[in-house]
């Protein structure tokens, strides 16, 4: 018996055994992994480090960061538990040269307030630990990492174990002869690892929200200038926070509170009175404020040229990330002369830096759709 001819348009397929449309090799592959837990534990990460950041600078500007004189990650998260611990480490705080030069006569209730501010910062150091160690260890044992990012999520782990080295590092240095506070090139340089991690917390986010193949398509419109422009943008940003760091290091902020002249000059005075030349840059409370400033200019200079260039990207959000990010530069321009016209409370200052975590997270999600454009409809497109 002849077979009956099939019409053109009829399904071959056998009844039942249709396919969905295929996501891609990578995805067929396997190893996507538990993307959206992974993200949200990120995401914890992320508001814990932020966190971090504003309880770091409150312990700065309380001037509690020497108060714990010794470095013992196990045994220093049990605070003194009895009156006989409390002088044991009062009576070290007293041998520091904080004490003695600046704080003679400090009772122990007064001590109490500054060591609970080191005490809490270090607390929420081992905290942030312990909830990275057992959420990767949970996704590694369960297997549920997405193929290629177990480095990527250790790498996270061992910059937060190295950030807590070079807080130690940071603290000893103001515990010796002479010196009432810490290395402030020390400070700038924990303060940049944290952003640094910060960072790469967000880029992953930012990253596990959509597919690899998702990814790989959409950089085929990746907008090469832009990209660059932001990745500049992201510099200048980083190199402007090192220097927020050592101007919070000596109190600079709290020297000439006029703007937009320094003292009544462009230049501050005596701006290379220190000798090496190059101490100046560290330790003039003058001359680091101006480097300050001068690099908050450039960096306004430079958001809006880049921000001109993303205002003709053909994407909707790439463009409306970039308002974003040109909106938080003259926000963060604008509380940093209030910061310095006022001196520098407290309030200010930690309104400045948190402000500063807003701006460098900004700039890394214009930067990353730059790269990895979102897709939308021709209507949306100028």
């Amino acid at each position: 018996m002849a077979k009956k001819p099939r019409a053109i348009f009829e399904d071959v397929a056998t009844p039942g055994r249709q396919q969905a449309a295929a996501t891609g090799a990578i995805e067929r592959a396997g190893g996507s992994g538990a993307r959206g837990a992974v993200r949200i534990w990120l995401m914890v990460l992320f508001a814990l480090v932020v966190v971090m950041i504003a309880v770091g600078g409150m312990t700065r500007l309380t001037d509690s960061g020497l108060s714990i004189t010794e470095w013992a990650p196990v045994t220093g998260a049990i605070p003194p538990l009895n009156a006989e611990d409390w002088q044991r480490e009062f009576d070290l705080y007293r041998q520091i040269p904080e004490y003695q030069l600046q704080n003679a006569g400090m009772t122990l209730d007064e001590f109490k307030v500054i060591y609970w501010w080191e005490w809490g910062h270090r607390q929420l150091g081992r905290f942030i630990g312990l909830v990275w160690a057992l959420g990767f260890l949970w996704f590694l044992l369960t297997r549920t990492l997405p193929r290629g990012w177990t480095g990527r999520l250790l790498l996270l782990g061992g910059l937060g174990g190295l950030q807590g080295a070079i807080g130690w590092w940071m603290v000893s240095s103001g515990l010796e002869p002479g010196m009432l506070d810490v290395a402030s090139y020390r400070l700038a340089i924990h303060l940049g690892l944290a952003f640094v991690i910060l960072g790469l917390i967000a880029w992953y986010t930012f990253r596990l929200a959509r597919r690899e193949a998702d990814l790989l398509q959409a950089r085929r419109s990746a907008e090469a200038r832009l990209f660059g422009g932001t990745t500049g943008l992201m510099h200048l940003a980083f190199v402007q926070i090192l220097l927020g760091a050592l101007v919070a290091g000596i109190d600079a902020g709290r020297m000439f509170p006029t703007w937009p002249d320094m003292g009544g000059g462009f230049l501050p005075p005596e701006p290379m009175v220190l000798d090496p030349w190059w101490r100046n840059f560290f330790e003039n409370a003058g001359t680091v404020q101006f480097v300050h400033r001068m690099a908050g200019y450039l960096l306004l200079v430079l958001g809006v040229a880049v921000w001109l260039r993303g205002w003709r990207s053909p994407n909707g959000r790439t463009r409306f990330a970039m308002n974003a990010v040109l909106a938080v530069i003259l926000l963060q321009v604008v509380i940093g002369i209030v910061t310095a016209l006022y001196s520098a409370p407290w309030q200010l200052g930690i309104l400045h830096q948190a402000t500063a975590v807003l701006l460098w997270v900004l700039i890394l999600r214009a930067r990353f759709l730059a790269r990895y454009p979102l897709p939308q409809s021709l209507r949306g497109t100028a």
